[in-house]
């Protein structure tokens, strides 16, 4: 179980730096005119997915804390 959460913790971190990365390149280019997305999904809505990426991490990574505190 440990090995799952740890995978889970890194996929969803790299995840919502991707994501995060996304988000200012897609500013970026709206600002230019331009964009990547064709307006599916906003930087600011690409944003809010890497911060609930962010906080499921945070959640797992708090719970193993406790379960290798209590073991």
């Amino acid at each position: 179980m440990g090995n799952l959460s740890s995978l889970a913790n890194r996929v969803l971190f790299a995840g919502a730096f991707l994501l995060a990365g996304l988000a200012v390149l897609e500013k970026l280019a709206n600002l230019a005119g331009y964009t990547f997305l064709r307006a599916s999904y906003g930087p600011s809505r690409l944003l809010e997915l890497a911060v609930v990426a962010l906080l499921f991490v945070i959640a797992l990574l708090l719970r193993d804390i406790r379960d290798a505190k209590s073991a």
